[in-house]
């Protein structure tokens, strides 16, 4: 008995240390995402128009 409740402990604790490196992990990629997006210009700004990318004038 005490050695299923261990074992179902064992199980939630990895779980829980799993789904927050997961949530971390994707949460760090957006930000990098996002500073990318910044440093480089959004290519949000740029739309494109039946599958061609416009061409951006320096």
């Amino acid at each position: 008995m005490v050695r299923t409740k261990l074992i179902l402990v064992a199980i939630a604790i990895l779980l829980a240390a799993g789904s927050a490196g997961i949530w971390f992990f994707i949460s760090e990629k957006q930000a990098a995402q996002e500073r990318r997006e910044k440093f480089f210009g959004s290519s949000k700004e740029y739309p494109t128009s039946g599958g061609e990318n416009m061409k951006v004038e320096w």
